[in-house]
């Protein structure tokens, strides 16, 4: 472990102990006091933070021992309450514990209105979290979920390359490209962070701003003029714009948009299948002198290469539709949601596990769905147990059952 990489002496590198980290977030641990309309009372000393909710929407769906390959970073300070030290410890998962002695633990400070709307701010300095704060193992990750601002991200995206281009795996390659899932942060979803926003992009693999954060990213409000409810032709529209202002680039939209669900969008585009090494090798009219005066330019600038004889090679390319669809929230009522803190961040993270885990863009926004009711069935975290059988339970519910009755709403998630 080289110099940058080690732990302080005060620092527990739980991840050491599994080296096939399937997410890694880099969002804050923060311990909130939250404060509602009397006369519901506040509560204090909860978890919270986008690194705590979203590490919990990927434990959501990896019981033990797949609970291991959910790593994230705790600062623990001298105020650190120990019944949250043993409730993280329930969940079994891979944080870099630091313990901090000479600080405060981060605090937050949230309050809410009669619509829901939070207001938020830190009790006590924030410790932002950065590439060189991942260990060896930390930088392994399939995934990392990221939330800031357009140029960190940016920033943070060619760090963590970086440094993971110095990795090895145990067989000696090279570490496969990971996937970047980006959380945009309110305060700069603004129109004059938009082309920040557009060159950020290419960068990243998912981009995921909730229906607010998109409205502000293209000047708008988000709502519907006569309802002021959430407007869906708003998001859809937006998404358009930005997908339209990068058409050669890949990447999804994942909007988060809370009782209307999420919506998803992909641009589609133009692809060889995978042929015949011989065939694949065949020289093209391209290959020798760059255009000619037979060269099919629709073909061109479809992406496919011309033969020998100046003929397309249509059996060679697979077209890929993209993807535009919404995906309903798991809650319908709204007396199910008890508070709405931290949701978005909990989809995000059993969204990014199960791209980790190979599902497809469809599925893995399914899984987030269901990750974001168990986070806002109550005040924190949700409880965790075990069934008469030994399985485990969520609020006295197994994930599994859940994600199972929600597919079944929809007709074209993949069994």
């Amino acid at each position: 472990m080289d110099g940058q990489n080690q732990l302080k002496p005060d620092g527990e590198d739980k991840a050491l102990k599994h080296q096939s980290l399937d997410f890694v977030t880099l969002g804050m641990f923060i311990i909130d006091d939250i404060e509602y309309l009397p006369p519901t009372p506040p509560v204090k000393d909860i978890l919270g933070g986008a690194g705590t909710y979203s590490a919990l929407g990927a434990r959501l769906f990896s019981p033990p021992p797949l609970s291991t390959s959910v790593g994230w970073i705790i600062d623990q300070g001298s105020d650190f309450p120990p019944a949250l030290t043993e409730l993280i410890d329930t969940w079994e998962t891979s944080p870099l514990i630091r313990r901090t002695p000479e600080r405060l633990t981060t605090r937050g400070w949230n309050g809410y209105d009669e619509h829901q709307n939070r207001a938020f701010k830190y009790m006590t300095p924030k410790k932002r979290l950065t590439a060189e704060d991942l260990t060896p193992s930390l930088l392994a990750s399939r995934s990392f979920h990221l939330i800031c601002s357009p140029s960190r991200c940016r920033q943070l995206v060619m760090e963590i390359k970086e440094r993971r281009s110095g990795l090895a795996t145990p067989d000696g390659s090279g570490l496969p490209k990971p996937i970047f899932i980006w959380e945009p942060v309110p305060d700069l979803c603004v129109p004059d962070e938009l082309l920040n926003c557009t060159n950020t992009l290419p960068l990243i693999d998912i981009c995921s701003p909730n229906h607010n954060e998109l409205a502000g990213f293209m000047g708008d409000t988000g709502l519907d003029p006569e309802t002021g409810e959430i407007s869906t032709a708003a998001v859809e529209r937006s998404c358009e714009q930005l997908l339209g202002s990068m058409p050669l680039q890949s990447f999804a939209l994942v909007v988060r948009a809370g009782e209307k669900g999420c919506y998803i969008a992909r641009n589609g585009g133009r692809k060889r299948k995978g042929g015949s090494l011989e065939k694949r090798k065949k020289p093209s009219a391209l290959m020798h002198g760059g255009l000619q005066h037979d060269t099919d330019m629709e073909a061109l600038f479809a992406g496919l290469l011309q033969d020998r004889d100046g003929m397309v090679v249509e059996e060679e390319i697979e077209v890929d539709p993209g993807v535009e669809r919404w995906i309903p929230a798991y809650h319908i009522e709204k007396e199910k949601v008890v508070d709405p803190t931290g949701g978005g961040n909990t989809f995000l993270g059993g969204f990014a596990v199960a791209l980790a885990r190979g599902e497809a863009l469809e599925t893995a926004a399914a899984w987030g769905s269901v990750a974001a009711s168990f986070a806002i069935e109550q005040v924190g975290t949700p409880t965790l147990g075990k069934d008469e059988e030994g399985k485990e339970t969520w609020n006295g519910i197994c994930v599994d059952d859940r994600f199972e009755e929600f597919k079944a709403r929809l007709d074209t998630i993949p069994a």
